[in-house]
C-alpha cells in the first residue's frame, strides 16, 4: 500500500529565531518514499541538513520576525502488514547486548530508571518469563494503568509521573512502558512518526502525531505499542531516541506562540501521482 503523510505547523516569533526541525522520514524508510519527499518553510528561508547524534534526519533554519509556518509531505510505499509478532525471540543478558544498545537501558528525562519505578517493575513482571512475553506484559500492564486524556496532556510528565497519576496521552503511554522495560534489562527507545486509522475504526479526534517504542530483542529491534496495545498497520517513522526530549518536531531558540498544528495520514491508491 501507499500512505500519504503530511503535517503542518504555524508559530508567530516575535524576533528572529534559530529553529531545528526534525519533521523528514527517518533514514530506515526513506528508501520507500515514493515521488519527492517535501520539507518546506514559509517564508523560504534557507534549510542546512544534518544527522543527529541518533540519526535522525534534521534541518536547521532562521526564521524572520512574524509568522512561519512548516510543512512536511510524503508519499511511503508500507507492506500493509500489522506489526511483525517474534514470540520467541531471544532476551540479552546484558552482557551480551552490543555497545550502542546499553545507552537504551539507562535513565533519560522522562524514563527514570532509577526511581521506585525499578522495584516496582521486578515486583510486577520479574517472575514472568523472559523476552516477548515480558514485554507484552508490561504493554498490558500500562495499556490498563492509564487512561487516556487528550485534555490532560502536559509536557512536562515523567514515566513515574504517569504511573502515579494514571492519565495521559500517548507519549506518555510510551515513556512508562519504556522505563519499565529499561528498569527489567530490556533495551528500548523512544520513536514517533504517523500512524493512521488503517485497518481500524477511524478516531474522532484531530490526528496527532503518535509515539511507540522499540526494544531490543533477538539480535535487533521490535515494535511495540502500549497506547492501543495490538498491532497497527502503516506506522512512518520520523525519529528515534531515548525519549520525547530527543525527538522534538520543532526546536525553536527563542519566544513563540503556536497558532495551529495539523497531521494527517490517509492510504491513497497506486501511485504517489494518485495522492494529489
Amino acid at each position: 500500500m501507499h500512505i500519504q503523510v503530511e503535517c503542518e505547523i504555524a508559530l508567530t516569533f516575535p524576533e528572529p529565531a534559530a529553529v531545528v526541525l526534525m519533521l523528514s522520514l527517518h533514514p530506515s524508510i526513506a528508501p520507500a518514499a515514493r515521488g519527492s519527499e517535501r520539507l518546506e518553510v514559509e517564508p523560504a528561508v534557507g534549510l542546512h541538513r544534518f544527522a543527529d547524534v541518533y540519526g535522525n534526519r534534521c534541518a536547521r533554519v532562521f526564521v524572520p520576525a512574524g509568522q512561519v509556518v512548516f510543512r512536511h509531505f510524503a508519499v511511503v510505499e508500507n507492506s500493509g502488514l500489522p506489526d511483525p509478532q517474534v514470540w520467541d525471540a531471544y532476551h540479552h543478558r546484558v552482557q551480551e547486548l552490543p555497545d550502542d544498545a546499553l545507552l537504551f537501558l539507562l535513565a533519560s528525562r522522562y524514563c527514570e530508571v532509577d526511581s521506585e519505578l525499578k522495584e516496582a517493575a521486578w515486583a510486577m513482571f520479574g517472575a514472568l518469563p523472559a523476552g516477548w512475553p515480558l514485554v507484552r506484559a508490561v504493554c498490558t500492564f500500562v495499556h490498563q494503568h492509564i487512561r487516556f486524556d487528550y485534555q490532560q496532556a502536559r509536557a512536562n510528565r515523567t514515566a513515574l509521573d504517569v504511573f502515579r497519576e494514571r492519565v495521559g496521552v500517548c507519549r506518555d503511554f510510551t515513556h512508562l512502558a519504556i522505563t519499565l522495560c529499561r528498569c527489567l534489562n530490556v533495551p528500548a527507545r523512544y520513536c514517533t512518526g504517523y500512524l493512521g486509522d488503517i485497518g481500524v475504526p477511524v478516531a474522532p479526534e484531530p490526528m496527532d502525531v503518535s509515539a511507540w517504542f522499540e526494544v531490543y530483542l533477538g539480535g535487533q529491534w521490535h515494535t511495540f505499542d502500549a497506547r492501543h496495545n495490538v498491532p497497527r498497520i502503516g506506522r512512518v517513522v520520523v525519529a528515534r531516541g531515548r525519549d520525547a526530549a530527543d525527538v522534538a518536531m520543532t526546536t525553536a531558540f527563542g519566544v513563540n506562540q503556536l497558532e495551529w498544528f495539523r497531521v494527517g495520514t490517509i492510504e491513497v491508491a497506486g501511485s504517489p501521482n494518485d495522492a494529489g
